[in-house]
């Protein structure tokens, strides 16, 4: 974006070299105990010549973990003699945040995937997003950004895709997710948040995929697998990688795709209390049916306030910890495609 103005952030290794190069982009924060001071966020480049670009982001909500797990471990395995092109990794992208492990910089509240495109005059947060949008995604054909449920909701293993009008585009993103092959596969209807990173990479014309893998604040070792083998079925489909680990990986099964979108794919608690749920994940369920109950305790003997689903769909995440509060999501829905 030429009207923009330049970051501010300096990067550590340069992106154009060749070779397996590993730094830190220095995130200036200038603060009591450090007048000059800035933030290490970390960051690889692994490149073989000219070739396909792609951007691995996980770490973008700093309490989602399995996307952090997979590509620290990619990072240690890929090396530039198995890969035509380059690969550039963020595995923390909101690095306060993962450091914390909050869904938000501990710093600013920043939540970084509701901050783009970013400012580079901006808190720290604002900084990070400005750079992936106008400096990063730039230099890139692919992005795939690794997010789960961190610690309030937990998914089955899902990759999204969002709608565009550029038909090319979606073909190539479609095409992205069905390599990746997740157990489940979501098209996001078009318009609604545009802050995200897969809002980002779309404005850049990249094929862009996120996922949804797992969650409740912790690493289970199928939606790692999932994250893992994913990734590298991903950057073979690029065109990327051409050997090296889990070249040899059975062939996995197609996704079931699904689409959300809209007011209809949530399902929030409308009063505070301990959340009774009466249905899990990978249910489907129909218009009236009984989500659960929202106990108070502290008045037994009152009736608990009933949750009920408003329309046919598939329960695709549901909310971990039991005590909610009014406006809280009990669950993300999705429909038929």
């Amino acid at each position: 974006m030429t009207n923009r103005r330049p970051t501010r952030i300096h990067c550590e290794i340069d992106l154009a070299r060749d070779g397996k190069q590993v730094g830190y982009l220095r995130v200036p924060h200038s603060v009591h105990r450090s007048a000059y001071g800035w933030l290490p966020v970390p960051i690889v480049s692994i490149r073989n010549g000219d070739g396909p670009r792609a951007l691995l982001l996980a770490g973008n909500h700093g309490d989602e973990y399995e996307g952090q797990v997979a590509l620290a471990k990619l990072v240690r395995a890929l090396e530039p003699g198995a890969i035509r092109g380059r690969v550039v990794v963020m595995p923390m992208a909101n690095f306060p945040a993962a450091m914390a492990g909050l869904r938000t910089s501990p710093l600013d509240e920043g939540n970084l995937n509701r901050t783009f495109p970013g400012d580079p005059d901006g808190s720290v947060t604002a900084m990070l997003a400005h750079f992936i949008e106008d400096v990063l995604l730039p230099q890139s054909d692919f992005m795939i950004d690794l997010h789960s449920g961190g610690s309030s909701l937990h998914y089955l293993p899902t990759g999204m895709i969002r709608v565009t009008a550029d038909k090319a585009l979606a073909a190539r993103c479609r095409a992205l997710l069905e390599a990746f092959a997740p157990p489940h596969a979501i098209t996001i209807s078009m318009g609604g948040e545009d802050r995200t990173s897969i809002a980002a990479g779309l404005r850049a014309g990249v094929v862009t995929m996120v996922t949804e893998l797992g969650g409740s604040g912790t690493v289970s070792p199928d939606c790692l697998r999932h994250a893992e083998h994913g990734v590298r079925r991903a950057l073979r489909h690029m065109g990327i990688l051409q050997g090296g680990p889990g070249a040899d990986e059975p062939p996995p099964l197609a996704p079931r795709w699904l689409s959300i979108g809209g007011d209809r794919a949530y399902l929030y608690a409308p009063e505070p209390g301990l959340f009774e749920p009466r249905v899990d994940l990978g249910e489907w369920v129909k218009s009236g049916q009984s989500a659960g109950a929202i106990h108070d305790p502290a008045t037994p003997w009152r009736a608990p306030a009933e949750v009920t689903f408003r329309y046919d769909c598939y329960v695709l995440c549901k909310r971990v910890p039991g005590r909610v509060e009014r406006g809280d999501c009990l669950f993300h829905l999705a429909s038929a495609p």
